[in-house]
């Protein structure tokens, strides 16, 4: 890893071994990228320092001025799920729930938000408690997965452990709800839909990968129906083996149509990259698309999308990974407020408020730096 690197948290971090295993082999492969430049550090540091700021006495993340009461299985709207892509945030430039610095300290308060007042149903639905629905708990789910082993005691990460379980559980339920053959393997807005998207299924399907790297009880099956699912999504006509014709096309909002937009195939590539589909001519076209099509700021959903973008070409590797990084790395950096937030400015994601797309902007910008284990090759 990049000796710059080491300046986002300049003190020692309390790492488990299995945590330190990961970091190693994350410093090993990242000592072949390029160091960051200073703008880019500059900006992580502005961000973290914001995001620092809108956290709560109780420990979730919002930038709505006035805190809100909290209770077990009763919490803000989508403060769990706000609170998670924070976390992910941090974690991704270095600031884990262990890392004894202000840093970790606030991670580490943000994560005991979720776990000491998520409340899942007997389903194991963790999106309930906040009304984020299907987009929140997977949100939520792959925060939990990601974060196993990295709490400051063996308490919290029972805990951690107990709801990513849960999650998962809620997942593999809500796949298996009878659906037609085009939305099979998907997921929508309730564990009850019997239709399917690909912005909701990229987030269970990462949640799914996650727990299967962690170690947890994931059907080999599970994934590949999801697979087959996103793969479904392609846009492009099929010769007679089944292959898309059309390499550089578009991946829909849902099989049978809906938009085709840079996000959506930015959700595509990332969903089939991070189950180890790194050559399917699927990836192949979308990342050829992505490139004719790359992200501008005014695109509806620009943060995820990006985020999705900058994870999966990274992925992809060689020019497409240089090329998407040295883009990523200008929009973002020129967009930033001076106060170190993200303001999304588009459509729907406006309301999403500036958390939401700091965090995704932090999870963008250090795609060449992070900690996170799902988005290692």
């Amino acid at each position: 890893m990049p000796k710059d690197y080491l300046s986002f948290t300049s003190k020692p971090m309390k790492l488990t071994f299995v945590a330190f295993l990961a970091l190693a082999s994350i410093l090993t492969a990242a000592e072949k990228t390029d160091p960051i430049s200073p703008q880019v550090k500059q900006a992580v540091d502005r961000a973290v320092a914001w995001l620092m700021k809108q956290q709560k006495s109780t420990g979730y993340f919002s930038d709505q001025a006035n805190e809100q009461k909290v209770a077990p299985g009763d919490v803000p709207s989508h403060s769990a799920a706000m609170t998670s892509l924070a976390l992910m945030g941090l974690s991704s430039v270095g600031h884990v729930p262990s890392d004894p610095t202000p840093e970790g300290r606030a991670a580490a308060k943000g994560l005991k938000f979720v776990v000491d007042n998520i409340a899942p149903d007997e389903h194991g639905y963790l999106g309930k408690s906040d009304r984020s629905r299907m987009y929140g708990h997977g949100i939520i789910t792959l925060m939990l997965t990601e974060m196993l082993g990295m709490s400051v005691d063996a308490g919290t990460d029972k805990k951690v452990h107990e709801l990513a379980e849960a999650g998962v559980k809620l997942i593999l339920s809500a796949q298996r709800v009878k659906k037609n053959d085009s939305n099979k393997g998907g997921w929508r807005y309730e564990p009850q839909s019997s239709d399917s998207d690909i912005s909701v299924s990229v987030w269970q399907l990462m949640s799914l990968r996650a727990a299967k790297n962690a170690g947890l009880d994931v059907p080999a099956d599970a994934i590949a129906d999801a697979v087959a699912y996103i793969k479904r999504s392609y846009r492009s006509e099929r010769d007679a083996n089944g292959r898309p014709k059309d390499l550089a096309a578009a991946f829909s909002y849902e099989p049978y149509g809906g938009r085709q937009t840079f996000s959506t195939t930015a959700a595509g590539l990332l969903s089939l990259v991070v189950c180890g589909h790194y050559d399917a001519p699927e990836v192949v076209g979308g990342a050829n698309f992505l490139m004719k099509s790359p992200p501008e700021l005014n695109e509806p959903w620009f943060y995820y999308g990006n985020y999705y973008y900058a994870q999966g070409m990274y992925q992809r590797g060689g020019d497409l990974a240089a090329t998407a990084r040295r883009r990523t790395e200008d929009i973002l950096v020129k967009a930033q407020s001076p106060e170190g937030a993200w303001f999304p400015k588009n459509g729907n994601e406006k309301s999403a408020g500036p958390v939401y797309a700091t965090s995704l902007a932090l999870l963008s910008i250090s795609v060449y730096h992070h900690f996170l284990p799902i988005y290692q090759k």
